[in-house]
């Protein structure tokens, strides 16, 4: 039974496909990017517009990669426009940022045309690969280009042409004497271990030449060879073997799988996975093409969403003390809506110190010539590879072959200061300054992938995200303190934890007293005397207790949170700015650094740049909207943008604690920068729905009436649908004055009061 999947020239064998692995009884479902709920036009027609896909579009979709015609796939533009913080850096390595889970969105039913595909977390789309009918990717020249021959033993050009004489496959180095031979060992036909019959060659890499083949003892299904490149290679020679040796344990559904190893003419071959599809590379290519040559990068969106599906292959090598070292573009294959990592060819043993390390210029770590690979050199990887994927950085195997190019000088970092920052920490020069884990990475990959989708669409956010690093923000009025910012969670697998647990001391003077006799120190006891301290405005403890901290662990990113929320008490605004934005240089996917920064930015003088971080954080996670709203209210406020506060202040939700306080802020507001009587008359309307208690409800009232007699200047005002004369208004004043004058409960207050009530109402001569 041929295959079901739209393009796809396989076989069900065993009751999948040998091509694109889907199940035999799986219905068709291209994914696309159109408007919801609308098709395309059943008479459109024409070839695909999405870059590399060959297909033609049939009923309004493309028979291939399903998307309809009208979906050019572009990159996502912010509607937020990011302004630089210019701060001095701190001396800060990685930090142990925890995750952070995410809720799926969900998907429409399976009927449904269009989707989320699994790429993307279900936070965006990612356009399928186009099927590829294994018989026609073998290559038609299968000779190496002479740019690719290089001694296996000194690195000298070796097999290149002359004036007069063509370049040879074969033969011996000039320089050292060592043989080389570039030729392939296989050819269409051969029968490989008497199971695999070669149909041609696919490629060829750094270790050898690939081919393909089929396994004709499992159903004629398409398998790999992977040969050596120069059987002279001793390195070469010796990383195959190695790899076939432990690779045997690999076994994900994200990493392609080693099927068996043989032997043919003296020569060794790894029998893998056949992957059909195309490689991040390939896509690059393809997308440069369809521009006419030029660079096209992909959206900053999709080229996290590839990075954080494969992100869980290199923890589950990690986890097996086995490391990649070569990763990039070429090694990720995109198969319909999944993704595989290829190409084993480099990854080695985490304590193996003798075997060569094989990687690129451009992607490997500078410290890999001397220290060797580790955790850290991959991570190196993934990050350059990000790079690489969203920007076009011409230097990026020369110039800056070690570094990031300044932000200013390429649109996506320059759009998205968070991007840039988690390329910075991952491709930083120290590997003590790079993220610890590929988890803890992905984790601050998806948090910025939520934030670039969110910062896109431009909308409030509705949805809430748990972060286990951070508790939700408390804010619930305008006056914001460091309270009021999100607290540390504690780490439950701190050695105190327990202990810290059985303390239930609400006065903060009695748990300072208490946590300077600790059962034993621990991290967590340090830092709970940090936020004792805080509350109790003992600077010296503070300050003692995150001297402690940084100097046992000069990565612990949460000894720099608690002293910039010192420093906010304070008032040393400069130091606080520092520390919150060091923070976010570790945590670049959190939302809590930017808030911190945003308000440290706010009272350090730089109102622009703390407008940028709250918008970030109010359209991001709804958790984060009441403080941002309440934040971008106070700046606009600040430059008497009346129109900008009261926009701020309508994305407060009334389920928010703060909306009542937000409701006040309005009236405020229209009474103190509103230039008419329109703005009064909007003043009154908000107090009819504020549900406040009698004495502010009054109060404000007595004040719009004191703008409106102001405004009136002895003419009639209209407020709403009623006219008032200046009668009226006195009128009204010296009854609220009165009503007030009731209600309260200060003799003073209530005095005062009365005399206003005395001073507005209209003199009569009865």
């Amino acid at each position: 039974m041929r295959c079901r999947q739209p393009g796809c020239t396989g076989t069900i064998v065993d009751g999948y496909c040998d091509v694109c692995g889907m199940p035999g009884n799986a219905a068709t479902m291209p994914v696309g990017r159109g408007t919801p709920g609308r098709r395309p036009s059943a008479t459109a027609s024409g070839p695909c517009r999405q870059p590399g896909c060959p297909g033609s579009i049939v009923d309004g979709y493309c028979d291939t990669c399903g998307m309809p015609p009208e979906s050019a796939v572009t990159p996502a533009a912010s509607t937020v426009t990011r302004a630089s913080v210019q701060l001095g850096s701190t001396a800060l390595g990685s930090a142990r940022a925890t995750s952070f889970g995410v809720r799926p969105m969900r998907r429409p039913a399976a009927t449904a045309r269009l989707r989320m595909g699994r790429i993307g977390q279900g936070l965006t789309v990612v356009p399928p690969a186009p099927a590829v009918d294994p018989a026609k990717a073998v290559m038609a020249n299968a000779e190496l280009p002479e740019d690719k021959r290089i001694c296996p033993n000194c690195g000298a050009h070796v097999g290149r042409s002359r004036s007069d004489s063509a370049g040879r496959s074969d033969g011996f180095c000039p320089q050292c004497g060592a043989a080389y031979s570039f030729s392939p060992k296989l050819k269409q036909g051969d029968l490989v271990a008497n199971q695999y019959e070669v149909a041609g060659l696919l490629s060829y890499g750094g270790m050898g030449w690939i081919y393909l083949a089929r396994d004709k003892n499992v159903s004629d299904r398409w398998v790999v060879l992977k040969g050596l490149l120069n059987t002279g290679d001793a390195d070469t020679l010796k990383a195959t073997i190695s790899e076939q040796q432990f690779l045997a344990q690999v076994e994900h559904p994200l990493i392609v799988e080693i099927y068996n190893f043989v032997t043919h003419d003296d020569n060794g071959y790894i029998v893998m996975e056949y992957v059909g599809g195309r490689s991040l590379k390939q896509l690059l290519k393809q997308r440069m093409e369809a521009r006419g040559g030029s660079y096209d990068p992909l959206p900053v969106d999709q080229a996290l969403a590839f990075l954080i599906e494969i992100l869980p292959a290199f923890s589950y090598l990690h986890d097996l003390g086995l490391l990649y070292c070569d990763f990039k573009p070429d090694n990720v294959i995109q198969v319909g809506d999944s993704l595989k990592l290829i190409d084993l060819g480099g990854v080695r043993r985490a304590n193996d110190d003798d075997s060569a390390i094989y990687g690129t210029v451009g992607y490997q770590a500078p410290e890999v010539a001397q220290a060797g690979a580790t955790v850290a050199s991959d991570i190196f990887t993934i990050g350059r590879t990000l790079m690489v994927l969203c920007a076009e950085v011409p230097g990026y195997q020369s110039e800056f072959e070690f570094s990031i190019p300044p932000a200013d000088q390429l649109p996506a970092f320059a759009r998205y200061d968070s991007l840039y920052r988690l390329l910075l920490k991952c491709c930083a020069r120290d590997p003590g300054d790079r993220f610890n884990t590929a988890e803890e990475l992905r984790q601050q990959m998806l948090g910025v992938l939520r934030e670039v989708v969110a910062t896109a669409s431009g909308t409030t956010a509705s949805t809430s995200v748990s972060s286990p690093s951070f508790e939700a923000p408390t804010v619930s009025g305008n006056r914001f303190d460091w309270r009021q910012l999100p607290q540390l969670r504690r780490d439950p697998t701190d050695p105190q934890a327990a202990w810290l647990d059985t303390l239930d001391l609400n006065d903060p003077v009695d748990r300072l007293a208490t946590l300077t006799r600790p059962p034993a120190l621990s991290t967590e006891v340090l830092l709970a005397r940090c936020l004792a301290a805080l509350e109790t405005g003992n600077q010296r403890v503070l300050d003692a207790s995150v001297h402690t901290l940084l100097t046992e662990d000069p990565w612990e990113w949460r000894a720099v949170w608690m002293a910039g929320l010192g420093a906010l008490v304070r008032g040393d605004h400069n130091t606080a700015l520092s520390s919150f934005n060091a923070v976010y240089g570790q945590l670049p996917g959190e939302l809590a650094p930017k808030l911190a920064l945003a308000v440290a930015c706010e009272v350090g003088g730089q109102p622009d740049v703390a407008e940028s971080l709250y918008r970030i954080c109010a359209v991001t996670d709804a958790n984060y909207v009441t403080p941002a709203g309440f934040g971008l209210a106070r700046i606009r406020a600040a430059r008497s943008d009346l129109a900008g506060a009261l926009t701020a202040l309508e994305l407060i939700p009334q389920t928010s604690r703060g909306y009542q306080e937000s409701q006040k802020l309005t009236t405020e507001h229209l009474i103190a920068l509103g230039r008419d009587a329109a703005h009064l008359a909007e003043a009154l309307k908000v107090l009819q729905h504020a549900r406040l208690d009698p004495p502010s409800q009054l109060a404000y009232e007595a004040s719009i009436h004191e703008r409106a007699l102001a405004l009136a200047a002895g003419k009639p005002i209209k407020l709403g649908g009623t006219t008032y004369t200046e009668g009226d208004l006195r009128d009204k004043l010296e009854s609220c004055y009165r009503r007030l004058a009731h209600l309260s409960a200060d003799a003073d207050e209530r005095a005062d009061l009365v005399d206003k009530a005395n001073a507005i109402r209209g003199w009569s001569l009865l």
